[in-house]
């Protein structure tokens, strides 16, 4: 019997060692590290700004010079109609004008009067002189472009910081709910030394039968809350799994051997945090990134109506080239009074006469400005709000936490002074049980605004978009 009792001891402590050795922890810093690398949406929003720094690659593309040639030659019936090659380069700037060059080599006897026979060369410029002159829609979509690119980077920054909010609410559930599993499963534990008590004082005939059934009902209580707490902290670690990922986007499911890191209740340095009320205001209006996606949107916006403003003026092109003989172009641009001899000209108009959809398009480009002005207007001061909201709370935490403190460890006097007439006979198991009810409700609501009180910590910072 010795020998089984010892062997049976020694496996025990073993299997408590192994389990206590096998318990891992998780804090604050190593989740939001989690997050920050391996979280889907982050991926993603990473992901679109490759694909608007894309966008920015195909936007320049309008801009690509162009190198062309063109050939064809005609003979009929023993006679050369015609034959001629002309390679040209056109050059797109950004001033909306257009500059050109090219050689042409035309020979036969059927062709455009028109035409030059021989090798000549020619240098050319095409200008905008009213519609299109100070924008046009590749400049405006190059410039768009790098704005939405911008406003990608600010959408990652308001995602990051949606996500990091997110997911520092469900680890401070999981720490409350496995902070009020640990005191239920202590007050079980000390409810069973109670019976255990009752039960002799019952044989020596110190109590009455019916004290060893109010502790048992007592023990029972904190048996099916340590159940209850425990559910609850299984379901907390499944929703807090929501956020933890791994390589390749494979999810991943916190197990039942990790837990909160015991120094809780000092994990959050209040001095890495911001507090200024009237600071963090300021930042936010500026700095916040759902305000700076309405900038940039405004910002969109605002070219746009430069576009749809061109609508509303005719459209007067001249276009120019200096000709030469020969393929020596840069003869021809040195050597050249410009409008006596050997050049080529063109002036195209054309103008509706209502403007009746450069008016229209131009109104509704205006008036979406309209919108998003409010939008913006009606944001800013969401945000506002929420920032003032949440320091009210912080401040109104911070100052219950130091009630429910004092209130705890009066519960907790009471309970041993109870205890300790209990010991005395002057007291009933009734009342002990009744405030140490009392004391585990206080504990439960201490533990619960502490976390309560942290979370508000971050979601302050939340608020005024500086999370990162």
């Amino acid at each position: 019997m010795k020998t089984f009792f010892y062997t049976t001891l020694f496996l025990l402590i073993s299997i408590q060692s192994y389990a206590q050795e096998s318990l891992q922890t998780l804090n604050m810093e190593e989740l939001l590290k989690i997050v920050r690398t391996y979280h889907p949406l982050i991926t993603q929003s990473s992901i679109r700004i490759e694909k608007a720094e894309a966008e920015v690659l195909l936007s320049k593309s309008n801009f690509d010079p162009i190198l062309s040639n063109s050939s064809a030659k005609k003979t009929f019936d023993g006679k050369e109609y015609y034959g001629y090659v002309t390679p040209e380069i056109k050059i797109p700037t950004w001033f909306g004008m257009e500059i050109s060059g090219g050689l042409e080599n035309l020979s036969g006897t059927k062709f455009d009067p028109t035409e030059t026979l021989g090798k000549t060369n020619y240098a050319g410029i095409s200008i905008p002189l009213a519609k299109n002159l100070l924008m046009d829609k590749r400049r405006a979509t190059l410039k768009q472009a790098k704005l939405f690119s911008s406003l990608a980077e600010v959408e990652k920054n308001a995602l990051v910081n949606d996500v990091l909010m997110q997911a520092i609410e469900a680890y401070w559930n999981w720490v409350k709910s496995y902070q009020t599993y640990l005191v239920v499963k202590k007050n079980t534990e000390n409810s069973f030394s109670r019976v255990d008590f009752v039960k002799r004082s019952f044989i020596n005939g110190e109590r009455p039968a019916i004290d060893t059934l109010e502790a048992y009902s007592q023990y029972q209580s904190f048996q099916f809350q340590e159940n209850s707490k425990w559910l609850e902290f299984q379901n907390a670690g499944l929703n807090l799994s929501l956020f933890l990922w791994k390589n390749e986007n494979e999810p991943y499911e916190i197990p039942t051997t990790v837990i909160p890191q015991n120094n809780w209740e000092t994990e959050v340095n209040s001095s890495n945090f911001n507090f200024d009320i009237s600071q963090l205001v300021s930042n936010a209006s500026q700095n916040h990134p759902n305000n700076l996606v309405y900038t940039y949107k405004l910002d969109a916006l605002e070219i746009e109506k430069k576009l749809k403003f061109q609508e509303l003026l005719p459209k007067i092109d001249f276009k120019y080239n200096l000709l030469g003989k020969g393929y020596d172009i840069g003869q021809t641009i040195s050597h050249h009074n410009y409008f006596d001899n050997n050049f080529q000209y063109g002036l195209k108009f054309e103008m509706p006469l209502l403007f009746m959809k450069g008016r229209a398009e131009y109104k509704l480009a205006k008036l979406k400005i309209s919108e998003s002005t409010i939008d913006q207007t009606l944001k800013r001061n969401q945000i506002d709000i929420k920032i003032k909201s949440y320091y009210n709370e912080y401040l109104t935490l911070k100052s219950q936490i130091g009630l429910q403190t004092n209130m705890y460890e009066n519960y907790q006097l009471l309970v041993k002074a109870e205890e300790t007439r209990l010991l005395n006979g002057e007291s009933s198991l009734f009342l002990v049980n009744s405030r140490e009810n009392k004391a585990l409700e206080a504990l439960e609501k201490l533990i619960d605004l502490k976390t309560k009180y942290f979370k508000t910590i971050y979601a302050l910072q939340w608020s005024a978009g500086v999370l990162k």
